[in-house]
């Protein structure tokens, strides 16, 4: 009896062994660990979807979740504490993630620590509030901000000139500026357009809302505007704009008190002198810069790369190159110049590129057409904040023309050019070291 009875749990035990390596085989072939400790969000060129899982970064981040960002590290990729709810999320929104045990977590860190390693960990805490600055009524072209924000699942409000003179900037992180202009020159678009009902509906509200706060013409609106949000930068606010936007902030805070509208737009003649009464102190970025006074002319100021030479770039040779910058001691432009290329495919707008001659010497170059001396991409601090212009309109449509349909990113899921918009959507959760000199 006492040899059947050890027999038997003998068996029994043998039995639950089998059982037991079975589970655990199929677990291993799963690629699921039981020592599972981290997860990757891998941002190389194994990522199926690199611009949703920037809102898979920031939906973690809503969750007060704690996100490492690997600087340089296969693409800038995102480590997390492993967990179950991430890693569904992932493969709903279709991103990419490996799970790693404690030691795969542990080599990583170790490798990016190594001082000959252009890599390094930047602890994102907090998902920042963000504000897309845009007229109430509907516009004749697409903003490629909200186009992303909108496809990686990123919540932003929409907030105009009421609300920046309210003072309800502080309130937010980021605020992006996009196909604005800031002169009250309503873009320029007055010699092809001004027939059009699009263009009467955006003068008459611009007019209804500068007479309703209590001003006399659109310019000094849009001047109290910029103001605004100039203060909030220093503030310690993170400004990030695109196309007419970047160059017409500078030339409304050069114009201050200097009238450089024509008729057409204000109703009376602009100052003739005025480019000599141009101020350049308080711009972000631009300095020695010339308006253009011809009011048929689609261009604001010779900031516009586009305007002050010919080009000879088209969209088959229509590219810059990202700067390769030091992660342990360059950390901001690291950040923002995260992508899985360096050679980025070129895009116009209104506002293109940067004349480099324009360009103040504090200003950072993060990505560039060395040979056509024009910036694309550009980086600065100011007060307490930082801001950063990127030249273009939409970075996968390469001439986007008034009424075009909006680009469809479902088709681009891994586009370069829209990657560093995203990087700076991240860029205010990120607990920064400052530029070390």
């Amino acid at each position: 009896m006492q040899n059947t009875s050890s027999t038997g749990r003998f068996n029994k035990r043998l039995r639950f062994a089998i059982r037991l390596s079975l589970l655990l085989l199929a677990i291993n072939m799963s690629g699921i660990s039981l020592y599972a400790t981290g997860l990757l969000i891998p941002m190389d060129n194994a990522q199926t979807n690199h611009l949703k899982a920037y809102g898979i970064a920031y939906w973690v981040l809503t969750k007060n979740a704690e996100i490492s960002w690997l600087l340089n590290y296969r693409g800038g990729s995102y480590l997390m504490a492993y967990s179950q709810k991430v890693a569904d999320e992932c493969t709903i929104r279709n991103v990419s993630y490996e799970v790693l045990s404690d030691a795969q977590v542990a080599a990583i860190r170790q490798e990016i620590a190594r001082p000959d390693v252009n890599m390094d960990e930047v602890k994102l805490q907090k998902a920042p509030r963000i504000a897309v600055y845009s007229p109430k009524n509907k516009q004749p072209w697409d903003d490629a901000v909200t186009l992303v924000l909108t496809y990686a699942e990123i919540p932003y409000d929409v907030i105009y000139d009421q609300e920046v003179l309210s003072g309800i900037l502080p309130t937010y992180d980021w605020l992006h500026l996009h196909h604005e202009d800031f002169t009250g020159q309503y873009g320029k678009f007055w010699a092809h357009y001004r027939n059009f009902p699009w263009y009467q509906e955006n003068v008459r509200a611009a007019e209804e809302t500068a007479h309703k706060l209590g001003f006399k013409k659109v310019s000094q609106l849009k001047l109290a505007v910029v103001k605004k949000i100039r203060d909030f930068v220093l503030g310690g606010g993170y400004l990030f704009a695109m196309c007419s936007a970047t160059d017409s902030f500078d030339v409304a805070l050069s114009a201050d008190g200097v009238d450089i509208c024509d008729v057409m737009f204000d109703g009376d003649p602009m100052d003739p002198d005025a480019q000599s009464k141009l101020n350049y102190t308080p711009c972000l970025a631009f300095k020695n810069f010339h308006i253009v006074t011809n009011p048929a002319e689609y261009e604001i100021a010779d900031i516009d790369d586009t305007y002050t030479r010919p080009r000879t770039l088209n969209k088959s040779n229509d590219f810059f190159s990202l700067f390769d910058f030091s992660a342990k001691w360059d950390q901001i432009p690291t950040m923002l110049c995260q992508d899985h290329e360096r050679i980025i495919h070129g895009f116009m707008g209104q506002t293109t590129a940067f004349n480099e001659d324009v360009i103040k010497s504090n200003v950072i170059i993060m990505g560039e057409n060395k040979s056509a001396h024009e910036a694309r991409y550009i980086h600065g601090e100011l007060g307490k904040g930082f801001w950063t212009f990127y030249g273009g309109h939409d970075p996968e449509d390469y001439q986007h023309r008034v009424g075009d349909p909006p680009t469809d990113l479902n088709l681009y899921p891994n586009s370069p050019g829209y990657r560093l918009i995203l990087n700076n959507i991240l860029f205010p959760a990120a607990k920064k070291k400052k530029r070390k000199t």
